[in-house]
């Protein structure tokens, strides 16, 4: 913080203010003005300091004021960062459609708990990052998050991998190896493709789960485990139980908490959003200048099914960004099949009702992130009725409330 003090009513005083209005800097000033200055010197203070205090002022008055502009007393930030926490956990989970945000609103819940979580989706639909958000809000955020792809490794190795193994365990184990539960130890273990795992190493996982001990492999004691157990799976595990293709105590242990990934095309109204948000980080990563899709490459996107899902979509627009030479990325910068021939092409009203309405998103979006949710400020500002405004907070769901 800057703190400026004019105690007098003078030409040196104003030519400080006007000098610092012309070269703006980025702490917060505070202004000291005399009680009875100038409606000049008055003027040009607001122009440029966060907030100022006529003098003399009352002691309680001045420590208020500074206390406004320095930030909120400790005991208060604990909210700040249980938000600041909350969003960067849920960064990459990018999306406005209500059943996606109902699965969303429902990672912090889960994250609470120390229950298995059991996340299902199609291959590519952001699994993982529901693990590492759930992670990532929880009280073991900080510690490690192993990720298990219980389909990379043989059904033999399953329990060396996942326990270790002590020095002279076989031959060639030369010294100690910790396995997958050590290195998760206080944290969290994320077992992706559940369902391939065979009856042996279903068995092994269900006594770890039930006893929270494990045996490294040659080891003469057990060891105890304090981790948390996410696990995660594209297939339908009841059809699997059913089946006899996987254990149904083993299904209850992991189905305590349950998220759903939807897949792309259910979600259809949000590939333009996720498309051109994947298209702007990558132009940003690789350097490149920003780049835009045209209106039927935008169409050739929308429809096209997505079995990769986001996945898919992501290596799309990578592929799109690296082959197309301009600014513009057209249909054959895309490498996906034309859309049917018989759709009917998007008529001027509805081209113009999307356009504005995602001007409208766009723009609610920046005043309330702005003003932290404060609908009455971001209405000011955007000279619009507060009841409108309000309005248009609700229809797009952009909230924003600080703690």
């Amino acid at each position: 913080m800057i703190l400026l003090a004019a105690l007098s009513d003078s030409a040196p005083a104003l030519n400080l203010f006007e000098w610092v209005q012309a070269h703006p800097v980025t702490k917060p000033i505070f202004a000291i003005l005399p009680d009875e200055g100038a409606e000049t010197l008055l003027a040009a203070a607001s122009s440029i300091a966060a907030d100022f205090v006529l003098w003399p002022a009352g002691r309680n008055e001045l420590r208020l004021r500074l206390l406004r502009i320095l930030g909120r007393p400790e005991r208060d930030r604990a909210g700040l960062h249980s938000l600041l926490s909350r969003e960067m956990g849920l960064a990459n989970l990018l999306g406005k459609d209500p059943a996606f945000l109902r699965m969303v609103e429902t990672i912090p819940l889960a994250a609470r708990s120390d229950s298995p979580v059991l996340i299902t989706g199609e291959t590519g639909t952001g699994k993982e990052l529901c693990a590492r958000a759930v992670h990532h809000l929880g009280r073991r955020k900080g510690l490690p998050f192993i990720a298990v792809d219980c389909g990379a490794f043989p059904d033999h190795l399953f329990e060396n991998e996942l326990f270790g193994h002590a020095r002279g365990a076989f031959t060639d184990a030369h010294g100690d190896q910790k396995g997958l539960v050590a290195l998760a130890e206080g944290g969290t273990l994320f077992l992706d493709e559940v369902d391939a795992l065979s009856p042996s190493a279903q068995a092994k996982l269900l006594r770890f789960l039930q006893e929270r001990t494990y045996k490294p492999l040659g080891a003469e004691r057990f060891s105890r485990a304090d981790i948390r157990i996410l696990a995660a799976t594209n297939r339908d595990l009841e059809s699997c139980v059913r089946d006899n293709r996987f254990r149904e105590d083993l299904f209850f242990r992991l189905n305590v908490l349950r998220l759903r990934v939807l897949p792309l095309r259910e979600r259809r109204g949000e590939i333009e959003l996720l498309a051109r948000s994947f298209l702007d980080s990558t132009c940003r990563e690789s350097a490149l200048p920003a780049k835009h899709f045209s209106p039927s490459a935008l169409r050739k996107l929308i429809h096209h099914d997505w079995p990769g899902n986001v996945r898919e979509l992501i290596n799309i627009v990578q592929r799109a960004v690296v082959f197309s030479p301009g600014v513009q990325i057209l249909p054959s910068h895309i490498p996906l099949p034309e859309p049917p021939a018989d759709t009917a092409p998007e008529t001027f009203r509805h081209a113009k009702a999307r356009v504005v309405e995602n001007f409208e998103r766009v723009f609610v979006d920046s005043l309330m992130r702005k003003h932290r949710g404060n609908v009455t400020r971001a209405a000011h500002e955007a000279q619009k009725d507060r009841r409108a405004f309000g309005r248009l907070v609700k229809k797009h769901k952009l909230d924003h409330r600080g703690p």
